[in-house]
């Protein structure tokens, strides 16, 4: 198995609500069509009326940590490769102008350990 995470943040003119609504009943129906390769897909909407920091530290420039599962590295390439497709890629960057601001999109493969 292998993991990527994205962090994403809304366009500041839409509220929580409507970016939530948008991710969830148009963009995440999106990725399932058009990138296979992932088995599991899911989106963790940040609650920061009970987040826990310290004093001063700013909040999280971004509203959601969307979790994209593979069997394997081979799956995670295999995305990255349809992904890149003109028609795919374009599809993609078409539909995340509607909700995200794209300029503090990113993404990483991340080390899962389980205890």
């Amino acid at each position: 198995m292998i993991k990527a995470i994205a962090l994403l943040a809304r366009r500041t003119d839409l509220t929580r609500a409507e970016f939530v609504e948008y991710y969830e009943n148009n963009h995440s129906k999106l990725i399932r069509s058009l990138l296979p390769q992932i088995i599991e897909y899911r989106r963790n909407y940040l609650d920061l009326d009970s987040g826990i920091g310290a004093d001063g530290v700013a909040d999280p420039d971004f509203d959601v940590i969307s979790e994209f599962v593979f069997d394997d590295r081979a799956a995670y390439d295999a995305m990255l490769a349809t992904h890149s497709r003109p028609d795919v890629r374009a599809a993609i960057e078409a539909d995340e102008e509607n909700f995200l601001d794209r300029t503090r999109t990113r993404m990483y493969v991340v080390d899962v350990r389980d205890s």
